[in-house]
């Protein structure tokens, strides 16, 4: 008996519809013969669920008893006993209750496969292994039940069910998914617009990834070499030169005209090593392609074009841009060139694009090999031992009775030439080989004493001294320039990574860059120097070290930036090769200066137009919402004392209601002004302890009509880090703002929950809410949404509200309440080592 098939549902997130598309499969086969039966499938109380379940044989469960409660789960024996020829698993991700055959579900399906049944399953992106990390960063809760990747991607088949989040929350919001009283924890935790997009674009890039690896795993049984377009894949041919900048430019605007488009940068090196390519040049296409969203590749060929196609067609690629060649016109007796075969070779599969650049026919501009940096010591004493040295061997050849012998004086001679290229590079090296060659025809070959060689194998002997000694002491010096090169091009990169990676870091230290510049150069002082015009004095805008320079004309070297800035050091010359590196510097540290003056400005602008700001808004609160309580108590008072009206004492008591009415309004309206004075100046200083929501909360709702507040804190809660006083503070003033918005139609809702390592607290009001745009707004201080009459507050409660959550660690946000209303959410740390909540809620949201 084979083994079954295993065909998987997928979905973003709990209620997209999996295991209705697996009953609706189910009906569809029993309709046409299928032995089909049920399995395990929980319908969660979901009515268009149960209603599919009927119709179908469904297999008894076993019931496990666990902690004095039985629970049921899935009977691997029954459903084998059974042996139906497709069974319907629901959650494979599951994990079974302990004292089952075995500890997960999909472990309890792989023993059905293994007897030849057909399995149909469902299960979340969010339970695959692999990225249970991933969805608690955007979720905030971890997956306590998962699946590993590779069973899924074992799967037969595997079918995406999707839904928008708009329509999943719509789904939600009319309890076609949890229970009523579950549906608002869940709209506002778990479900949210976001979480449900993020998890939507990792089962849609999943699925992708997977239905990819299904293309290629298909294209290598059946050796299909040519292009299927299922999707744009633009190669990007580089060769290390300058227009590969212009190449990957030029393939992101391609990539960018079709949706799902990937561009791939290859650069082909030969395998002896040996290129015409820049290092640096290659490390800033790298970042350019990787930052475009493109993947870079290094591949080895000697065939550049053969190459360049083969990886072409691995990847499926569809397009392949090049750039025209550089070489001059007579270097084209070499052959038609890269960009002409590939264009012949590629077939009607490949589309390929020659783009032109600046550097077309310019030749191809081999690095210039520069001489190796090795000090005037190793250079004399090269000299010495190319020159002196020949003559000294002759000597004392000449002075031994028994001689070697011609052909081991021709290796002693072309050992000092060896020597002489490692000490002091080519020209010595030849100089050697030109004296060692005379010597060895005047003093050893016969006749001795002549430049004259009678023997024909003796004047072959000496010519092919001459020839390797030559090649031996060329290839001795290549080495050493490519060894000299090699290391100065890593310092380079060193150097250049740095100063990329300060500016990806954001870093606006300027001495911390001239520092490293002092370091990098072995300087002993160096300064930014700075100028308004050409005819103004400079001034320095930075240095580092000691006695720096006031003026470049000063400096040991200065490199200009523009023609007001300059970098200037001292303490030696720099040779040119060096001024590369410099300029880079140079060039950072203006963008360093730039940035310092622009943070500084942008934070005076700030200080300053939130200074005129509040002290506008002060001022029509102190002109209006100050002096009506203040007017209420001035009429109250004068009507008291006036001798011209006898009041009854019902009177009295009434205006000395309203006199102490107004004095409250007052104080409340002084206490916020002072409480947003202390904010903006920092002098809050919470006092953290751990406390209890529920011994805080319902202190904070004195102030609130009896009613009017619907108070849901369990006492499960973990603990929370907080300042009392403050957080009294914070839940008066959003619970009071909630309740003078609300409608009446129903009491404002003030529930907690827990969520990770957080304590949320939402009020809830089912008042019109607030636009998405003016969420923000509210918090600010001195703002009144909408038509709040004057005299109602200075707009201050929300400011203060969000200041001192901030202050004590947490936050305070709005969101749109299900159904028209708005939300406050205030997020709390939870104390440490405090005790858990009620898991259900989270485990029936991630099921």
């Amino acid at each position: 008996m084979g083994r079954g098939t295993l065909r998987i549902y997928l979905g973003a997130a709990p209620g997209v519809g999996k295991t209705h598309a697996m009953l609706s499969e189910a009906h569809r086969r029993v309709e046409r013969g299928t032995d089909c039966v049920v399995a395990f499938v929980e319908h969660h109380a979901r009515p268009r669920t149960e209603v599919l379940l009927h119709g179908l044989e469904q297999v008894r469960r076993s019931e496990i008893s666990y902690r004095g409660a039985v629970f049921t789960e899935m009977d691997v024996d029954a459903v084998l006993e059974r042996a139906p020829a497709v069974a319907l698993v629901d959650e494979l991700a599951h994990t079974n209750v302990p004292g089952s055959r075995n500890a997960k579900r999909w472990q309890d399906v792989e023993e059905l496969l293994k007897a030849g049944i057909d399995v149909i399953s469902t299960v979340n992106i969010q339970h695959l292994e692999s990225l249970g990390d991933v969805v608690e960063s955007i979720t905030g809760v971890r997956q306590r039940e998962t699946v590993p990747d590779e069973v899924v991607r074992r799967a037969d088949q595997i079918e995406l069910v999707d839904m928008s989040p708009q329509a999943l929350r719509r789904r939600m919001a009319h309890g076609n998914i949890y229970q009523p009283d579950k549906m608002d924890a869940a709209l506002s935790n778990y479900f949210r617009p976001g979480n449900l997009t993020a998890l939507r674009e990792l089962a849609l890039l999943w699925t992708a990834d997977r239905v990819d690896e299904y293309l290629q795993q298909y294209r290598g049984e059946h050796n299909i070499r040519t292009t299927w377009q299922a999707r744009e894949r633009i190669v990007v041919g580089l060769t290390g030169g300058p227009e590969g900048r212009t190449l990957i430019r030029r393939a992101s605007r391609m990539a960018a005209k079709g949706s799902g488009s990937e561009i791939l940068a290859v650069y082909i090196a030969r395998s002896d090593g040996l290129t015409a390519a820049s290092p640096k040049e290659l490390a800033l296409q790298r970042t350019l392609v990787e930052d475009l969203g493109g993947t870079f590749h290094h591949v080895i060929g000697d065939d550049i074009p053969a190459a360049l196609l083969e990886f072409a067609r691995g990847v499926n690629a569809t397009q392949i841009v090049l750039g025209s060649s550089r070489r001059k016109t007579w270097q084209y007796i070499y052959g038609p060139g890269v960009g002409a075969t590939v264009a012949r070779e590629s077939g009607p599969d490949l589309d390929v694009h020659i783009v032109t650049h600046e550097e077309v026919a310019k030749g191809r501009g081999l690095p210039i090999a520069r001489g190796a940096r090795l000090g005037r010591a190793r250079i004399i004493w090269g000299w010495l031992v190319g020159v002196v040295g020949p003559v000294l061997l002759a000597v004392v050849l000449r002075s031994m009775e028994d001689a070697p012998g011609l052909a081991n004086d021709v290796l002693l001679f072309l050992f000092l030439t060896v020597a002489a290229a490692l000490l002091g590079g080519l020209r010595p090296a030849l100089a050697s080989a030109a004296a060692g060659s005379l010597l060895l025809n005047y003093w050893f070959t016969p006749p001795t004493h002549t430049l004259t060689v009678q023997d024909p194998e003796n004047l072959v002997a000496i010519v092919i001294f001459f020839a390797v000694a030559v090649a031996v002491s060329s290839v001795v010096d290549l080495a050493a320039r490519r060894t000299h090169q090699a290391a100065r091009l890593r310092a380079e990169s060193e150097i250049l990574s740095f100063l990329a990676g300060s500016v990806l870091r954001g870093e606006t230290a300027l001495d911390a860059l001239l520092e490293r510049v002092r370091e990098t150069f072995a300087m002993e002082s160096v300064a930014l120097l700075e100028r308004s015009s050409d005819v103004e004095p400079w001034t320095c805008a930075g240095s580092v070290g000691p006695a720096p320079v006031s003026r470049p004309d000063d400096a040991d070297v200065d490199m200009p930036v523009g023609d007001n800035l300059a970098l200037a050091l001292s303490g030696r010359v720099l040779p040119a090769e060096d001024r590369r590196v410099l300029g880079a510097f140079a060039a950072q540290a203006a963008v360093v200066l730039d940035r310092q003056r622009l943070v500084g400005e942008a934070e005076e602008a700030r200080r300053l137009a939130e200074g005129n700001r509040i002290r506008t808004a002060l001022l029509a609160a102190v002109s209006h919402d100050l002096r009506t309580p203040l007017a209420a108590i001035k009429a109250a008072v004068s009507s008291l004392r006036s001798d011209d009206v006898a009041w009854s004492d019902e009177d009295e008591a009434e205006l000395l209601e309203g006199i102490e009415d107004g004095a409250d309004r007052l104080d409340h309206l002084v206490g916020n002004l002072l409480d947003m004075s202390r904010l903006q100046t920092g002098t809050v200083t919470p006092l953290i302890r751990e406390i209890d929501l529920d011994e805080v909360v319902p202190m904070a709702l004195g102030g609130v009509p009896e009613g009017s507040v619907d108070l849901d804190v369990p006492e499960t809660l973990p603990m929370v880090a907080v300042d009392p006083g403050l957080l009294e503070r914070v839940v008066a003033n959003i619970v009071e703002n909630a309740v003078k918005y609300n409608p009446g139609r129903e009491p404002v809702a003030v529930a907690a929950s827990a969520l990770g390592g957080r304590v949320e607290l939402r009020v809830v009001d089912r008042g019109r809410g607030v636009p998405d745009e003016a969420k923000d707004r509210i918090f600010e201080p001195f703002q009144r949404y909408g038509d709040a009459p004057r005299g109602a507050g200075v707009g201050l409660g929300l400011a203060v509200s969000r200041g001192f959550a901030e202050a004590m660690g947490g936050t305070l946000g709005a969101e749109d309440t299900p159904g028209g209303g708005l939300t406050m959410v205030l997020t709390l740390a939870a104390a440490p080592g405090g005790g858990r909540a009620d898991p259900e809620l989270p485990a029936r949201v991630t099921s």
